[in-house]
């Protein structure tokens, strides 16, 4: 009677009698895990680091295009700092009497002097050039600052100030200021101006300038950092 066999007509006698078959895996060793991990985050970290060098290879191409990659013999003007020094966790105070920190101004390309408060003959020629060289750049003045750090506390002079509406002038304590800036042999801190880079490295430190010879050149060192950073540096401050 058709349906009274409820077996498969494909099953073999004897087939359900035999026992199932289990196939185990062996756990793996202690050492061969601990191998593995360290393998993983062997492989992380050189992941991490392609990262890091992607992202700073404008800033690298920059540089590379200033200093290696110059048609002649050609050479810049001011002093290439070997190693760059990193903006110090100074705090200033601007001429309100607010605090402010040093590592704040990062983000911009600064042209900065030095100077006490009582501002000498030299020191208004600096601040004088200072404010020319900016306006020099044309449309890539935004991209530099030009600041003035007081090293003492001399009070500044009322005639003064109309002229630093567009300076950014800080009175820093000198002892920590000598830490981060130094003056060429012989010279004193403030007989230079200094370049800082937009990420706060002070990377060049240009000569004591008395003459139009002298600027110009220290124009054209600024104008061939402008375009050689064209390609990673925006002018303004990124927003926090």
């Amino acid at each position: 009677m058709s349906g009274s066999n409820s077996s498969s007509p494909a099953a073999k006698p004897g087939a359900l009698d035999q026992p199932l078959g289990l196939t185990v895996h062996s756990l793996p060793l202690p050492q061969e895990a601990a191998l593995a991990d360290e393998q993983r985050t062997r492989s992380g970290r050189w992941k991490m680091l392609l990262v890091m060098l992607v992202c700073a290879a404008p800033v690298l191409a920059s540089y590379f295009a200033y200093y290696v990659v110059r048609p002649g013999t050609r050479s810049s003007y001011g002093e290439l700092i070997e190693p760059q020094r990193p903006i110090p966790s100074i705090t200033g105070t601007d001429l309100a009497g607010r605090p402010v920190s040093l590592p704040t101004l990062q983000g911009q390309w600064l042209l900065v002097s030095v100077a006490g408060g009582a501002c000498d003959a030299a020191c208004e020629r600096h601040l004088y050039l200072q404010r020319q060289l900016r306006e020099a750049l044309g449309r890539d003045k935004e991209r530099l600052d030009w600041v003035w750090l007081v090293a003492d506390d001399a009070p500044l002079r009322d005639a003064l100030k109309p002229a630093l509406v567009q300076a950014t002038v800080l009175r820093v304590d000198a002892a920590q200021l000598a830490q981060w800036l130094a003056p060429a042999r012989g010279r004193q801190l403030a007989d230079h101006l200094y370049v800082v880079d937009p990420m706060g490295h002070w990377m060049m430190r240009f000569p004591p300038t008395q003459d139009v010879a002298g600027a110009t050149k220290v124009r054209k060192d600024l104008e061939r950092l402008m375009r050689a950073s064209a390609g990673w540096d925006q002018p303004g401050r990124p927003a926090n």
